[in-house]
């Protein structure tokens, strides 16, 4: 999920907080926008509502605890019909009796002052827990989840803290069978269409020209996965992104490249590989020999992880009954 983060001058923070499912809107919001009432009284901050939002603004502190009260209850409306007034008052508590620190720590700070990405729900958090705590984390899941959103948020959060020099950003390059020699322009030019979603996602979480500095001081690398032989890569996050559309011999090949202190991403959906009939997939090879490996994590999200559109995981559940492709 990601939260839109503003402060003002007052020292007021700002959150805008984008509603799961807007066809349950009424239930989250509770009868005459009930719940959001208990909300706005129990942390004394300001909430509003509108097209699938609900902006937050207020002191700090008061203002991240009314978002965790927002977040669990949007979990809780998975699996039930209603949100009793009950319920709400448990999740106040709850909030009131978390630390700032437990509060934070559901926080990925990336370098834009006025973006913050807190992960949506247990599939989510597991997933950037994983990647914090692991130096190899393998990640497949449906269209629209986070997959790669999450693994920028975390390596751009990596290096901002100076734990790593460096951002890797790796992906296989299928259509042009990986020889990317025909398209005009040199090698990052090549690349880059490839690389567009990776791009996206940090234009989310750095300045324009931050991003352009670091690409120029090869602090953020953009590499197709054919051209990853060879290297030995220390201090850095290492993104492999859409994974199953590599070999079994490009993947070994890649993860052969861990260096020294530092962390590798590996992102994909099992069910979505390019390849030939007669090639499997490395991303799937991969995640069923190394399941057992200790210092490996292995993440699984699912529909009720997607954050794109709430039409998103109508659509993928639809097409997904006959099995298209939904990248």
């Amino acid at each position: 999920m990601r939260i839109l983060k503003r402060r003002n001058e007052q020292n007021h923070l700002e959150l805008s907080i984008p509603i799961e499912d807007a066809a349950r809107r009424g239930e989250l919001y509770g009868s005459s926008d009930c719940n959001l009432r208990l909300i706005r009284s129990a942390f004394e901050v300001r909430v509003s509502a509108r097209d699938s939002i609900v902006h937050l603004s207020g002191e700090p502190e008061a203002v991240q605890r009314a978002a965790f009260v927002i977040q669990e209850l949007q979990k809780a409306l998975r699996n039930r019909p209603d949100l009793p007034d009950e319920l709400v008052q448990e999740f106040i508590e709850q909030s009131l009796n978390h630390s700032n620190q437990t509060l934070r720590a559901r926080t990925i700070e990336v370098y834009l002052a006025s973006a913050s990405i807190v992960p949506k729900g247990d599939g989510q958090q597991g997933y950037v827990n994983s990647i914090f705590g692991n130096d190899l984390t393998f990640c497949t899941g449906p269209a629209g989840t986070g997959k790669t959103f999450l693994a920028v948020a975390a390596a751009v959060s990596l290096h901002r803290k100076q734990k790593v020099k460096r951002i890797v950003l790796v992906r296989p390059a299928v259509e042009a069978g990986e020889k990317l020699g025909y398209l005009p322009g040199d090698l990052q030019a090549k690349v880059n269409p490839y690389l567009r979603p990776l791009f996206d996602a940090m234009n989310d979480m750095m300045s324009y020209d931050q991003l352009r500095r670091f690409m120029q001081n090869d602090i953020i690398e953009v590499v197709p996965l054919a051209f990853m032989r060879g290297r030995t890569l220390n201090n850095a996050a290492i993104i492999l992104d859409e994974a199953q559309n590599a070999t079994v011999a490009q993947m070994l090949m890649f993860l052969t490249r861990l260096g020294q202190r530092s962390k590798m991403i590996v992102t994909g959906d099992e069910s979505q590989s390019d390849l030939s009939e007669q090639e499997p997939s490395g991303f799937v090879d991969a995640m069923q020999r190394l399941a057992k490996v200790d210092g490996v994590g292995m993440v699984r999200l699912s529909q009720i992880d997607i954050v794109r559109h709430p039409l998103v995981q109508l659509v993928v559940e639809a097409y997904g009954r006959n099995g298209a492709k939904v990248r």
